[in-house]
């Protein structure tokens, strides 16, 4: 069995463990050696970052020909209804590529969302929304170049869950131990349940040294 880290990553760190200078990295928050991340999340997006110290684990949920399901919680600019998200369903034209069809659906905001810091700048004549998208694909910004395409910019964006690990009950800046063996039975999971797959959360506050 591979031990899996589950890191909830804050806004404004960069998914990596080098020095970047202008921003906090991995390293400031997990400081167990030998783990990397299997997949990047942006820096200005926040949510489920899973490690791992398996190289051949990492290409298993990094590989897009697994399709392993990635669900995120949006905040976009606008109200879409059902209609606007039909694009989103059937497959969006983003230019470059098409991207397969997600799983999008209107949501109340999370009930376990958090501030965050700093705030999103909405504007204040505008309203907002929050959509739940699954995809099994992951491009470089992929999710905030499907939602505006569809005209509803990305204000926030939380990734909630990589197969069948989520966050919950890991605060941001946090992370804990994870079993990996749960991939076998549930590459199909439905990450939105709430149910997480890990034990011993660790407070990965960064480090000021």
């Amino acid at each position: 069995m591979s031990a899996l880290i589950l890191l909830n990553k804050p806004y404004g760190v960069i998914c990596q463990f080098s020095p970047s200078g202008k921003h906090p990295t991995l390293k400031d928050y997990v400081d167990v050696p030998g783990f990397y991340p299997a997949g990047r999340l942006d820096t200005d997006s926040e949510g489920l970052v899973v490690l791992t110290a398996d190289g051949g684990l990492q290409h298993t949920i990094t590989d897009p020909r697994h399709k392993l399901a990635k669900t995120y919680f949006v905040q976009v600019e606008g109200l879409p209804d059902d209609a606007a998200l039909a694009p989103l369903r059937a497959g969006i034209a983003l230019g470059d590529y098409r991207a397969r069809p997600a799983e999008a659906l209107l949501t109340a905001p999370p009930d376990w969302l958090w501030s965050r810091v700093p705030p999103i700048r909405a504007r204040q004549a505008i309203p907002t929304a929050w959509l739940q998208l699954t995809l099994r694909e992951g491009r470089n910004r992929q999710v905030r170049r499907m939602t505006a395409a569809a005209g509803f910019p990305t204000l926030r964006l939380i990734r909630y869950s990589v197969g069948p690990w989520t966050l919950a009950g890991i605060e941001p800046g946090n992370w804990q131990y994870a079993d990996s063996s749960i991939l076998r039975y549930t590459k199909d999971s439905s990450p939105a349940s709430g149910h997480r797959h890990a034990h011993g959360r660790h407070s990965g506050k960064r480090r000021t040294t």
